[in-house]
């Protein structure tokens, strides 16, 4: 049997976070979430203080105390997302902390522009959620400096026999929580343009972080055709 995904609106995935803002931490646990992941994904940039970083769906900022860990106060940390909702949980959040050198903005993350070159960006369990994932890795890694690294980090099937086992549950439940598309592959998208390619699983294989590099003789912008990866899918 071939299986096959729906991509859902922006609008009505910002709408689909705006209601369950309040359920991430919920949803970390029935997921079965590693509770390493996140510290991982983020160690795994290389960031040092005074860096600037990025998180592509930030959230509610789950992942902003390891990052803002990470550049320390002469850093600085950007996040964007879709969903007012959850924004409003990670604003509240660097209320809290009296974080200062986070700045948080709420759009379509292929509309972002940052103000200066990024030494890291993260992909926080967003990629599968995005229908237009390639053209917002592309545009990402253009903003990234030479040297600097892309994580992404997400959920995917678990290796072997339970691929297959898993794969109508997962369509399911995705489709009605979470909206993350488990039949992409997200590491091939990142190898396809990057050096120093590593990847990690947790739990069977059923979460990940995968981190690439940009070359350090990159000049401007450069990519790999989309066609390309396109294939890498």
């Amino acid at each position: 049997m071939t299986y096959q995904w729906v991509d859902c609106e922006p609008a009505f995935i910002a709408q689909r976070y705006d209601r369950i803002a309040g359920l991430i931490g919920l949803f970390d646990r029935l997921l079965f979430l590693p509770p390493q992941l996140r510290r991982r994904a983020a160690a795994g940039l290389r960031l040092n203080p005074g860096d600037r970083v990025l998180e592509i769906g930030c959230g509610t900022g789950r992942n902003l105390p390891f990052l803002r860990a990470a550049v320390g106060a002469t850093g600085k940390v950007y996040g964007v997302d879709l969903s007012s909702g959850m924004l409003r949980r990670a604003r509240a959040l660097c209320r809290r902390e009296q974080w200062e050198n986070v700045e948080l903005t709420q759009c379509d993350a292929l509309e972002y522009i940052p103000c200066e070159p990024l030494d890291g960006i993260m992909f926080g369990l967003c990629y599968n959620t995005m229908p237009h994932h390639l053209d917002v890795l592309r545009h990402a890694w253009k903003h990234l400096r030479p040297g600097g690294r892309i994580v992404i980090m997400d959920g995917k099937l678990p290796r072997g026999r339970g691929a297959n086992l898993a794969l109508p549950f997962g369509l399911w439940l995705m489709k009605h929580t979470l909206l993350g598309n488990p039949l992409i592959k997200p590491w091939n998208d990142l190898a396809a343009i990057a050096d120093e390619f590593e990847m990690e699983e947790f739990l069977f294989g059923s979460w990940y972080a995968c981190w690439g590099t940009k070359s350090a003789a990159a000049q401007g912008y450069d990519l790999l055709p989309a066609e390309q990866l396109l294939a890498a899918e």
